[in-house]
């Protein structure tokens, strides 16, 4: 079988090159070390290499545009490194690398590519090496051989310079006599966390061709169609419009117009019941009308239905707008979170995918349209959650509506201030100096502030878990609190998560009681 010769050997030669030397400063920074910052500097490395190495990606846009985004998601994670910024680094790259050999065509299809890349790309090491053992140069080397021969008199000549310069500079001698390698067996875990890294990084040099040459049927929610009477869908909606406006109408008396509630429910039973009870309504109603009222259909060609659906839609649309303010006054009488900000954003893109579900309908859009559009709206999402920190936006409101500063919230949740880490510093220390007519609030707030300004300075001590938010942040802690800051009293016994100083145990009370003074030995006579 005649195997044809490689025509482009340096491009393959160059991204051999650059992948192993990201598997190795993968090893460098990551191998029983911190992370911070690091995760970001390895990724825009990694983002970087790639477009340099793979000259597709300087051509087709679509690749330019997804290479672009993997850096900005790089950056995002050189400010705070999370598990969200790294899925959507990886998606981003991933896509720049798939997209210098297909089109994209839809969010679902490239779901399904994304996938296969994984499944199949963890082989393509395996393969690369079969090929290149097979195929010949001009020469008739095999293409190992010659990489070989071309990075033989590279490495060997710059091993003998660097050993020279070692020997004249005591900079590169002394650099030289930190790395110890104590055994042979002690490079070996090194060596498998350079394998793991170069198994995970080449795909995305040399993407798997069924990632993109495999057919993927077009995206398509006829599996979802159901055939239901022209006259039920009709009854159906109409009941369904009743029934969603009377719930408005409840809504609109007691949560807009703000009129008492009967009974003994409140305000905030009444928003944080309904919440998200509401959005799977809105879940549901949106999945009634693809499964139902597909554009084309019969159901869907009659005017009175579409009139019907406009109208449930916007209802539901109404509903929507009313969970965000029951979970806007369910904070105002609570707290705010992390999660209830997230759950914010969802339900404006349920708002959102309601609007494109109905524009579907009434302008025919194809179901790749209605996929892509819902993608491309949560991805905008996502990319603004990783820029935004969300536990110093909750902990910062928290803070201002507390009770103990005369805000109209409940009293100042300090262990959850304590768990959102370094993002409830700045919050803290504005507490700090809110409460100082409260000595033992006072107390435990300096307490906990004392605790999360020393974990920060801590990870800011080491490069390698240094992260730019906290940098921002101490920029900003520092001078608030002076060159002395006051110092909270002393705990012997440790705190609570809130700041309460554990009481001493029994046994600690019991050794401080004094002693009985024990009577004179006096001896008997024999």
């Amino acid at each position: 079988m005649t195997i044809r010769r490689n025509t482009r050997p340096a491009s393959f030669t160059a991204k051999l090159v650059v992948a192993l030397a990201l598997a190795a400063l993968a090893d460098w920074l990551f191998y029983r070390q911190y992370s911070g910052a690091t995760i970001g500097a390895f990724a825009l490395a990694w983002a970087v290499g790639l477009f340099i190495v793979v000259r597709p990606m300087r051509r087709r846009w679509g690749a330019f545009v997804a290479i672009l985004a993997a850096i900005f998601f790089a950056f995002t994670l050189i400010d705070y490194p999370g598990l969200l910024g790294w899925s959507l680094f990886w998606t981003a790259i991933s896509s720049a690398a798939l997209l210098t050999r297909h089109r994209f065509d839809d969010a679902l299809r490239w779901v399904q590519r994304l996938l296969m890349h994984v499944s199949f790309g963890l082989l393509r090491p395996l393969g690369d090496l079969h090929r290149r053992l097979r195929v010949r140069g001009p020469d008739g080397m095999p293409s190992i051989g010659r990489l070989v021969s071309i990075l033989a008199l590279p490495v060997i000549g710059g091993a003998v310079f660097v050993a020279l310069f070692a020997g004249a500079n005591p900079l590169i001698a002394d650099l030289f006599a930190r790395v110890q390698i104590d055994s042979p067996v002690s490079a070996i875990p090194h060596l498998v966390m350079v394998a793991l890294a170069f198994l995970a990084i080449w795909p995305s040099f040399r993407p798997h061709p069924r990632a993109t040459g495999m057919p993927i049927g077009a995206a398509s929610l006829g599996g979802l169609a159901l055939r239901i009477p022209v006259a039920s869908v009709a009854l159906s909606l109409i009941t369904f419009n009743a029934i969603f406006a009377a719930q408005n109408a409840m809504d609109a008396l007691f949560l807009w117009s703000g009129a008492p509630l009967p009974g003994t429910i409140t305000m905030a039973d009444y928003a944080h019941r309904g919440a998200y009870s509401l959005i799977a309504t809105a879940l549901l109603a949106g999945l009634f009308v693809l499964t139902v009222l597909r554009p084309g259909s019969e159901s869907a060609k009659r005017p009175a239905i579409r009139l019907l659906v406009v109208l449930w839609v916007a209802q539901n649309l109404m509903l929507v707008a009313s969970s965000i303010l029951r979970t806007l006054d369910y904070v105002d009488s609570y707290s705010l979170t992390g999660f209830r900000i997230a759950a914010l954003a969802w339900m404006g893109l349920v708002g959102v995918g309601l609007v494109l579900i109905l524009w579907r309908l009434l302008r025919g859009k194809s179901a790749a349209w209605l996929i892509n559009g819902n993608a491309l709206m949560a991805g905008l999402v996502l990319a603004a959650s990783c820029a935004i920190d969300f536990g110093a936006t909750a902990a910062h409101w928290n803070v201002r509506h507390a009770r103990e500063v005369g805000g109209r919230g409940v009293e100042i949740d300090l262990c959850y201030l304590r768990e959102q880490g370094p993002a409830a510093l700045v919050p803290l220390i504005e507490l700090e100096g809110r409460v100082a007519d409260q000595p033992l609030l006072l107390d435990r707030v300096r307490a906990l502030r004392e605790q999360v300004l020393a974990d920060i300075l801590l990870a800011q001590s080491d490069w390698r878990s240094w992260t730019w938010r906290n940098a921002r942040r101490l920029e900003v802690a520092l001078p608030m609190l002076g060159p002395n800051p006051a110092a909270a009293s002393p705990a012997p016994y440790g705190r609570a998560c809130d700041g309460t100083p554990y009481a001493p145990p029994p046994e600690a009370e019991a050794a401080t009681v004094e002693a009985p003074v024990a009577a004179p030995l006096t001896s008997e006579p024999r």
